[in-house]
């Protein structure tokens, strides 16, 4: 019986990565990245930096190239076509796994951002892996943190007021249902800014992006006079890097 282990990194600062991961990635004959494209080697950079700084066994990493995603459907989870493109996406994504682990021998590793419980698709994609009976293979999950922590970290604040929940949610969904009431909100998955359609003088914003990174950013105040700062920022820097990622927490104000 083979063997995998699916490592949460945390969101880039290798001083961030577990000790847990450390000694799960100090097992791993064969790294598996799968890569974003060039616009994104950045990621790919990173996740090598940390190997180099953690591992010192001879192992192998296998680059695997991400399938394209038809985008051109609109992200609405009920909709059956947006369902269909990403079940598609994950059986492209698990047919690559598929082959390179079968090709290659030893413990294998594949390193994921953050955590992989968290806004993730790989255990989806593992799993998938062995529904289709090709290979056998055991694996463990190892957490990570998250770009959750890493923001309320590097922004020294707590996410959620005193007995209070925390909603996260994704920016697809901060724009279709609004500020959750009562709760501090954390909006993932943001390509368009959707805080700037959010009625109300009383909202409060911690943002950050590339966190854990050499170019980490945050931003933070009462979203009124700070949204222009961020959105302009932020097209800024998608510009220069050709690629962004950015999170951000929401509080109305008591």
């Amino acid at each position: 019986m083979r063997k995998l282990f699916v490592i949460g990194i945390g969101a880039g600062d290798p001083d961030q990565v577990t000790v847990q991961a450390i000694k799960a990635m100090r097992q791993v004959d064969v790294f598996f990245l799968i890569g974003k494209g060039a616009e994104k080697q950045e990621l790919t950079d990173v996740r090598a930096a940390i190997l180099a700084e953690h591992v010192q066994q001879p192992h192998t990493i296998v680059e695997i190239t991400d399938p394209p995603r038809d985008r051109t459907v609109p992200a609405r989870r009920a909709d059956a076509a947006y369902q269909g493109a990403v079940a598609d996406w994950h059986e492209a994504r698990a047919e690559l796994l598929e082959r390179a682990f079968a090709e290659t021998d030893g413990v294998g590793g594949i390193l994921v951002w953050g955590d992989p419980s968290l806004y993730d698709s790989t255990l989806r994609i593992v799993e998938r892996v062995l529904e289709r009976g090709n290979l056998r293979f055991d694996y463990d999950v190892i957490p990570g943190i998250t770009s959750i922590q890493a923001l309320a970290a590097a922004h020294r604040t707590v996410l959620h007021e005193i007995g209070e929940p925390l909603h996260i949610t994704t920016g697809r969904r901060l724009r279709d249902e609004g500020l959750a009431d009562g709760q501090s909100t954390l909006v993932m998955l943001d390509g368009e800014c959707s805080f700037t359609q959010l009625p109300g003088d009383d909202i409060y914003i911690w943002w950050g992006a590339y966190l854990g990174m050499p170019d980490e950013i945050v931003i933070e105040g009462p979203l009124r006079v700070v949204e222009n700062r961020i959105t302009r920022r932020r097209a800024a820097l998608r510009e220069a890097k050709g690629w962004i990622m950015d999170i951000y927490l929401l509080r109305r104000s008591l």
